[in-house]
């Protein structure tokens, strides 16, 4: 019988962690110190696997039941549910990475260990800040042209044209 957000809300707390299941695999572990985590039991190539959902009630039966769907889902097409949500978190965690601001470190710290002069890191830094504040949180690869063009609008309002040129020569030189 599927379970209703009443019967989880009143599932009482035992000494030991208990299951109570919704159906399709999905179960809600509810845990001695309180949590209840929403989980998946599912097999693949005959191995018995577990995918974590989230936590009651941050995450709703409703949203525990679409995501059992598409597990469901995926597991048809001959999928993973556990490999695909490792790599959708690998390739977040990739995004935020390889943020405009993080490559234009790597740049900088590759010219320090190369030798150049205290003064030209100093300059650069100061540049590559000018361009942080409009796309140094951004991920690179979805950096456009129109964004580059924007952030070096704002240096030419304050009428220093030769910095603006400056920047978008340092900006040319942290892409890869």
């Amino acid at each position: 019988m599927p379970l209703t957000d009443t019967s989880v809300r009143n599932s009482k707390l035992k000494d030991r962690p208990y299951k109570l299941a919704d159906g399709g695999g999905l179960h809600l572990l509810v845990n001695p110190n309180g949590s209840r985590l929403w989980r998946l039991k599912y097999r693949v190539a005959g191995k018995e696997k577990l995918l974590s959902i989230g936590a009651y009630p941050a995450v709703s039966i409703k949203k525990a039941r679409e995501v059992r769907d598409n597990a469901r889902e995926l597991l048809a097409s001959g999928g993973d549910p556990s490999q695909a949500k490792k790599e959708a978190k690998r390739a977040e965690e990739a995004a935020t990475r390889h943020t405009f601001r993080a490559i234009a470190d790597e740049y900088l710290a590759k010219l320090k260990r190369e030798g150049r002069a205290e003064a030209t890191l100093t300059k650069l830094e100061w540049l590559l800040g000018l361009a942080n504040g409009a796309i140094g949180h951004r991920p690179i690869q979805e950096i456009t042209a129109a964004d580059l063009l924007n952030a070096l609008r704002r240096v030419e309002e304050r009428g220093v044209h030769e910095t603006a040129n400056r920047l978008r020569s340092t900006i040319g030189a942290v892409f890869p």
